[in-house]
């Protein structure tokens, strides 16, 4: 009987842990639709089951017994990542270092509830239960404070620095292995000096949070940076486009008269139908050299976010340097879009990095832009001509590209981009050697 008891109080103690972990990630993944995410929490029973059973199996090894609680942390951190990594379809490093963020506070909040517990230990058959309530109120009352200061909004932020996830990921790994060591020398703490040495695991918990907001604020500052220098140079590039129209004007003015003079000759010798095509003629010249860069710079004009105008003058020029043809159609003012700007920016980067490279393998390689803005929503669509082979069950897969293994990147990174927008909806298609991208944005009231 006591076996069974044990055995139960152990899974109640993991699936406590389980849960404190699922508030925990909620919090540093500043997650909104949290019932959305908790629905899939029955799967943690079957981890807290298998946990139990590798307890078991450990301790018929007696030559790892001073490892144990180390295996079994690793063990339920790498079951928890995969599970984090279902839940909100992060890519595993990403659902590794929520994981890991999540544990350091778990594992501190674990620390002050031990600590509680052994300084002032309830009396009765509740007193189990007494801290497990301790334990999870201390984890909902952390993870409203970090909502409250908006640390997972910084939190995201680094997570979303694609070169540095698995770096990022690694040193929150360290972090909460450092964590888990204050955790198993609480053991050997006297009493007198618990105050003490909690107070150092919470001075160590508040230095971690600040470097993890301190290197989330440093990205964000050398991601403006670059947006900044990007605006500078692509200004540049529009102020060359303005000039280029200003000659093409002042070509036209000079040839005036000399046109006029041809053009009268015509109308007197009632040459009519030389007159309609030499007018023809002349229109459509004037669209080819100067209506095309007018058009080009008043669709420009009506992108009124500064990064995405950035971004698209970037892109167009190095597709102009590539010898690929681009249209744009910004038809109506554009002035915000429903998600993260920085979100939109990757995507729009992704869709039009893998439309142009796509592009020079055609014959004819081209790439067309549309931006589209209603009633707060936003309707995007980047087409490209296309000559390779679609296989549209791998075209999604990480590192799956045509031009070999290790270079598809995007388009996965794009899928999990919009997994955390509910109001966000892809549309793929091909046909007849044409590539079509498409996304919608709807506005969220």
């Amino acid at each position: 009987m006591s076996l069974l008891s044990d055995y139960l109080a152990g899974c109640l103690d993991l699936l406590t842990g389980y849960l404190a972990l699922t508030i925990y990630v909620l919090a540093v993944t500043d997650e909104r639709e949290i019932w959305r995410r908790l629905k899939k929490l029955p799967l943690l029973l079957l981890f807290s089951l298998m946990v139990t059973l590798l307890s078991a199996g450990l301790y018929m090894v007696p030559e790892l017994l001073m490892f144990h609680y180390f295996i079994l942390a690793f063990f339920i951190l790498i079951m928890y990542t995969f599970w984090v990594k279902w839940t909100w379809q992060f890519g595993f490093w990403r659902a590794f270092a929520a994981a890991c963020m999540a544990s350091i506070f778990q594992v501190a909040a674990a620390t002050l509830t031990m600590m509680l517990y052994w300084a002032l230990p309830p009396e009765g058959v509740f007193s189990f239960a007494a801290a497990i309530g301790l334990h999870l109120g201390i984890s909902i009352a952390v993870s409203l404070l970090l909502y409250k200061l908006r640390f997972g909004k910084w939190f995201r932020l680094l997570l979303g620095n694609e070169s540095a996830v698995r770096r990022t990921a690694l040193l929150l790994f360290m972090l909460e292995a450092v964590m888990e060591v204050f955790l198993k020398l609480l053991s050997g703490v006297e009493l007198q000096y618990l105050v003490f040495y909690y107070l150092l695991v919470a001075v160590m918990v508040v230095l971690m949070a600040v470097l993890v907001v301190y290197l989330a604020q440093r990205f964000d500052a050398a991601r403006k940076m670059q947006v900044q220098q990007d605006i500078i140079a692509q200004q540049r590039l529009y102020e060359q486009d303005l000039e280029m129209i200003r000659r093409e004007v002042r070509t036209f003015r000079h040839d005036y008269k000399n046109l006029l003079a041809g053009l009268s000759q015509q109308a007197g010798e009632g040459e009519l139908e030389g007159l309609r095509r030499t007018l023809s003629e002349l229109d459509a010249g004037f669209d080819l050299r100067l209506g095309r860069k007018i058009q080009a710079s008043t669709q420009i004009g009506n992108l009124q976010i500064p990064e995405v105008r950035s971004l698209l003058l970037s892109k167009l020029t190095v597709m102009r340097e590539k010898g690929v043809e681009c249209r744009l159609e910004v038809l109506y003012p554009i002035a915000a879009v429903d998600m993260d700007v920085w979100d939109f920016l990757r995507c729009l980067g992704i869709l039009i990095d893998n439309a142009a490279e796509a592009a020079l393998g055609a014959e004819q390689p081209w790439v067309e832009i549309v931006l589209l803005a209603q009633d707060g929503q936003v309707f995007l669509r980047v087409s490209n001509s296309y000559a390779n082979t679609i296989e549209p069950g791998k075209m999604w897969n990480d590192g799956w590209s045509t031009k070999g293994p290790g270079r598809g990147l995007g388009l996965p990174s794009y899928q999990h981009i919009l997994e955390r927008y509910s109001n966000t909806s892809p549309c793929t298609s091909w046909e007849n050697g044409v590539f079509v991208q498409e996304l919608t944005v709807e506005g969220r009231r």
